[in-house]
């Protein structure tokens, strides 16, 4: 189980990241930094993390390369810090499973207060486990984990979210961006695509268990649904 205090920096400038683990430790967390993109993955492998920040320009990997290799294997909650200002870079992020950026040059308390509200979301204080005899699937909100027909689901943050809301409320048509505000901590920089994209990487996951699923629904021109089925 993750250490709920232990966070990974995985950032080259040496300034920065010393000012963010000087942040954090006046919250109550400790920390490790890393400068390369490599040893982050190996530090993933060797130890227990909370949440990693990660500096989208690192010298041997881009960060988005680094977010979808970490992806691979983990769920751990992720935060880019990004110089990149461009709107299209922040959705690119958020795409690929980070959990929220921060645009350079900015303040360490606001960083430790994403921190502080990315973990929060992650790990819910008051979870229980739901199941539902009109669907296949189990919901344990305290392990942010779903089951579908048995088999527990390998999701990313954003997915568990969007796919939690929809076996909340089976039936229910829910919009893009209903959705998005389930799912994202800042759903104004995200665009509707990036809700169609989660959905595509959703279904592909529910097929792997059960090739021939159609759980989720597509209305046109409303949104999306989970169908209640046998």
């Amino acid at each position: 189980m993750a250490d709920s205090k232990h966070i990974l920096i995985v950032e080259d400038e040496a300034s920065i990241a010393d000012n963010i683990s000087f942040a954090l430790q006046l919250e109550g967390f400790s920390s490790e930094h890393c400068t390369l993109a490599g040893d982050a993955l190996l530090r993933l492998k060797e130890a227990s993390f909370a949440l990693a920040i990660v500096d989208v320009g690192l010298p041997d990997m881009n960060g988005f390369e680094l977010c979808k290799a970490i992806r691979r294997d983990s769920n751990i909650p992720l935060i880019f810090l990004t110089a990149r200002a461009d709107e299209i870079d922040r959705i690119l992020g958020l795409e690929l499973g980070a959990d929220d950026y921060v645009t350079k040059p900015f303040s360490p308390r606001e960083l430790t207060t994403r921190v502080k509200t990315v973990l929060r979301r992650a790990r819910p204080e008051s979870a229980e486990v739901s199941v539902s005899a009109e669907l296949p699937f189990v919901l344990d909100t305290l392990q942010a984990s779903i089951q579908f027909r048995g088999c527990v689901l390998n999701l990313t943050r954003i997915e568990f979210l969007m796919l939690q809301t929809l076996v909340e409320h089976p039936g229910q048509v829910f919009s893009r961006g209903q959705l998005m505000h389930a799912a994202w901590e800042h759903p104004q920089v995200s665009l509707e695509r990036s809700v169609d994209t989660h959905i595509k990487s959703l279904r592909a996951k529910l097929k792997q268990v059960e090739p021939g699923d159609d759980s989720i629904q597509t209305h046109r021109g409303l949104g999306y649904s989970l169908v209640i089925s046998d």
